[in-house]
């Protein structure tokens, strides 16, 4: 099943229980929250309070993306504030396992994030503890950028590893994607795509979501 998750990093946060309530209404299935630190990346967005505020008013999975430099000590704190999925950077620590069995002690989903340029060969080692991997295909920090389209070929590479180790991980892929390129995203093997811009920034934004999931059932299916 491929699975879309908007990012509010790009909704409107004056009526963001309203953009909320649309996407969901039109289908979505999870929502997607951007945390930075502004030093990890050189931006600063969401924090504890928001998760916590979301937590129980919508229906959702909150799927939490912490880009941030020490993940040791805030993927626990996220996970209680109400994350039911909890994504780090492995760039961002040496200790990757250590988060993993933080946030699966804590009863959460966890996954793991590279950035563009990062090899597969880094997650080599905690594929096999990971519900999801989080691929990059903008640099992260700021929403509205372009799709890096050399990512296809690293979708397509980490869903032959999962496949030759036997593993059900979910290939999850943020940044630049919309209706002009879904289609060639999930038919290179992702099947959790993160949409922010395309979304919100459309006129009705319901109506985007379902063209969305249409587009991505298509490709899915041989269309």
């Amino acid at each position: 099943m491929i699975k879309i998750a908007p990012s509010i990093l790009n909704a409107d946060l004056w009526r963001l229980g309203e953009e909320i309530r649309k996407v969901e209404e039109a289908g979505a299935h999870l929502i997607h929250i951007d945390v930075m630190d502004g030093h990890f990346v050189p931006n600063i967005s969401m924090g504890v309070p928001l998760v916590q505020s979301l937590k129980g008013r919508t229906k959702l999975p909150l799927d939490v993306h912490i880009m941030v430099s020490d993940p040791e000590r805030y993927a626990p704190v996220f996970v209680e504030a109400g994350a039911d999925i909890l994504t780090f950077h492995i760039e961002a620590t040496p200790h990757a396992n250590r988060v993993i069995q933080s946030v699966r002690k804590l009863g959460a989903k966890v996954g793991i994030v590279l950035n563009p340029a990062t090899p597969l060969s880094t997650i080599e080692y905690v594929l096999e503890d990971v519900d999801m991997v989080l691929l990059m295909a903008v640099n992260p920090g700021f929403g509205g950028q372009k799709f890096l389209s050399f990512v296809l070929k690293k979708i397509k590479a980490l869903r032959k590893m999962i496949e030759d180790m036997g593993l059900d991980v979910d290939i999850e892929v943020d940044g630049g994607i919309g209706p002009t390129n879904i289609k060639e995203v999930v038919r290179a093997g992702a099947n959790v795509i993160v949409v922010g811009s395309a979304i919100f920034s459309a006129s009705d934004p319901s109506e985007r979501v379902r063209l969305l999931i249409k587009l991505a059932e298509e490709a899915s299916s041989g269309l």
